[in-house]
């Protein structure tokens, strides 16, 4: 299969993905699931199990010699040169709670880079999907970010600061005393999403594992932002989880000045 095909062949695959999962999370959406608690204290229900469950059956007829990382079923051939990464509902406590915010991630990674993502918000019925060389797509149409050359009239974004450790948390701090506005509270993946599609400027966050943050890079650089870590390092599978993501260059470096993140 040539690049060109494989590259069109792993973007089906990635719809197919999501409208499969999407499935299975909306029939439980407000159905009162139960809620069972990870080893982290992190919830998980029969959803994030059965639509995860259902992504890697199909990722394993179409490219059965990738591998597979998944936040609620392991790894398998985790050093394959293409790696399937899933994050069946990010935002799970947004799920459990009724409130459409949640997404699923979904993110092919070649050699340890993420070389495409797909951001999806089946409540919303919102889907972003972008690399593999091709631009992002909100719903199949085209999308972009918005440019901010002034880190004054920014807003920031970050999902909980509950998450931070103190350095962090001053880190962050630094950054929303230096932007226009800065808020917080439940948006997990959506706040990348709306970086994508130029509703809001930028994100900054501390993500646990790989599956937070693969499939966010390919989706907004796509629609021409920019994605790091907080030295301002592309993200890779051996990231910190270190997340900055910017509508564009220019905010970028201001964000990462203002950051002042230690090495």
């Amino acid at each position: 299969m040539g690049p060109d095909a494989f590259a069109a062949a792993s973007i089906a695959l990635v719809h197919r993905l999501a409208d499969a999962s999407g499935e299975i999370v909306l029939g439980h959406f407000r159905k009162g699931v139960s809620v069972d608690t990870k080893t982290d204290a992190s919830p998980v229900t029969v959803a994030d199990r059965d639509s995860e469950a259902k992504m890697r059956e199909l990722i394993r007829i179409a490219f059965p010699h990738h591998g597979i990382i998944g936040e609620e079923h392991g790894s398998e051939n985790a050093d394959a040169e293409w790696v399937w990464v899933l994050d069946p509902i990010d935002g799970t406590k947004s799920f459990i709670n009724g409130v459409p915010l949640f997404g699923t991630l979904i993110a092919l990674m070649h050699k340890g880079v993420p070389w495409l993502g797909c951001i999806n918000h089946p409540a919303l019925r919102e889907r972003w999907v972008g690399g593999a060389g091709q631009p992002t797509t909100l719903n199949h149409q085209p999308c972009h970010t918005r440019a901010c050359p002034d880190l004054k009239q920014a807003t920031v974004y970050t999902t909980d600061m509950q998450y931070f450790e103190p350095a962090e948390h001053a880190a962050f701090m630094r950054l929303g005393a230096a932007a226009g506005v800065y808020r917080t509270g439940g948006m997990d993946c959506y706040g990348y999403a709306m970086v994508a599609a130029g509703w809001t400027d930028i994100v900054c966050e501390h993500v646990s594992q790989l599956h937070d943050f693969a499939a966010l890079a390919p989706v907004i650089e796509g629609a021409g932002g920019i994605v790091t870590d907080w030295h301002g390092k592309k993200l890779k599978q051996n990231s910190t989880g270190h997340v900055l993501a910017c509508g564009d260059r220019t905010s970028h470096a201001q964000a990462l000045k203002a950051l002042n993140w230690p090495a």
